[in-house]
């Protein structure tokens, strides 16, 4: 169970108060933050401390500017002030070096950028409507954006290819994937997930599966791998018929990103694709009972919300699907990853 919250009817303290303060300012916190990791400052004092002159030389910045952002991030525990002016990571502030196996340095460059952190003014909008907050603002849904946005589209594949990373281990390591011979991965976006693993499966052969202008760039690190001999990589909708078939198709962080209507779109393709037999696996984040152990899936449950147009779910909402589209759960296999993943193991009915 989570931590026990006391009793509404009881009078609030004054560290109550200060503690629904600190709620209230986080977005300042996250927005100092991208703006040191836009500026690649984790990577600039990876070798040692330097001094915030020298820091906004090499960053094009007003210093005493940077310097206030530096000195309030320090109070967050990113960074510690050696010297007046002088900065050195810590091991905490470390995270968000671009050379750290599962750095969230991607994923903050995404979910705080200007395109994606906009939208989160007009929460009121979706909770008054039911409707997502980036069409508001934007006027168009957030694929629809990169297509017409290259470098919000790389900011984006840049972070799910590090998303991946991060998780990618854990499916090779807690699932077994003896008996399949081919793998579908779809919507693998650059191919890492479905790159990692076939490293660990060296006979078999996997499909890349993503729309056309995604695949393009899966070339490098297929060869980087070492499996483009084993791959073939096939640019398509998973919206429309999925013209290739296999022993497993894999989803990874797909259905959350959409409605039931549409979640159950993709799925039913899949299960049309199976000839009689296969299994299928989403990962996903599993929504728990108790909202306090959930805190961390709800936070992307808001975000599929504001931004998305999708949503997180709890098991029985991925058994509902799986039967609708004709799948039957068999399992749930937790990867113990830095975000929390679980693998939803369906077979055909």
């Amino acid at each position: 169970m989570g931590t026990a919250i006391t009793c509404s009817r009881e009078v609030p303290s004054p560290q109550d108060i200060g503690e629904m303060l600190k709620l209230i300012g986080g977005y300042r916190i996250s927005q100092a933050i991208y703006v040191i990791v836009e500026l690649g400052i984790p990577d600039l004092l990876a070798a040692g401390p330097k001094r915030c002159d020298e820091l906004a030389t090499e960053t094009k910045t007003h210093a005493p500017t940077l310097y206030r952002i530096l000195r309030f991030l320090a109070g967050a525990g990113l960074f510690n002030e050696l010297d007046p002016q002088e900065f050195e990571l810590t091991r905490f502030g470390s995270t968000l070096r671009t050379d750290v196996p599962g750095s969230p340095y991607a994923a903050a460059r995404f979910w705080l950028s200007g395109f994606l952190w906009g939208p989160w003014g007009r929460l009121i909008h979706s909770a008054r409507t039911g409707e997502t907050a980036f069409n508001h603002v934007h006027g168009m849904g957030v694929f629809d954006y990169f297509k017409s946005n290259a470098d919000a589209s790389a900011v984006f594949n840049a972070a799910m290819t590090s998303n991946s990373a991060r998780s990618g281990a854990g499916i090779v390591e807690r699932y077994d994937f003896s008996g399949v011979r081919k793998v579908i991965d779809v919507g693998g976006g650059h191919g890492f997930l479905l790159a990692t693993i076939l490293r660990s499966n060296p006979t078999m052969r996997g499909v890349l599966f993503d729309l056309p202008h995604v695949v393009a760039g899966a070339s490098q690190v297929l060869e980087n791998s070492g499996v483009r001999d084993r791959c073939e990589v096939v640019g398509g909708s998973f919206f429309d018929a999925l013209q290739t078939s296999g022993d497993a198709y894999v989803l990874r962080h797909i259905i959350h990103d959409w409605d039931d209507d549409r979640a159950l779109a993709i799925l039913r393709n899949c299960r049309a694709a199976m000839k009689g037999t296969g299994k299928l696996l989403v990962i996903e984040r599993e929504i728990a009972p108790d909202p306090r152990e959930a805190m961390r899936v709800l936070h992307l449950d808001l975000e599929m919300l504001v931004n998305i147009a999708g949503m997180e779910r709890t098991n029985d909402e991925y058994r509902s699907l799986f039967d609708a589209a004709g799948f039957q759960l068999t399992r749930t296999v937790p990867l113990m990853d830095v975000v929390g993943s679980t693998v939803f193991e369906g077979v055909c009915m």
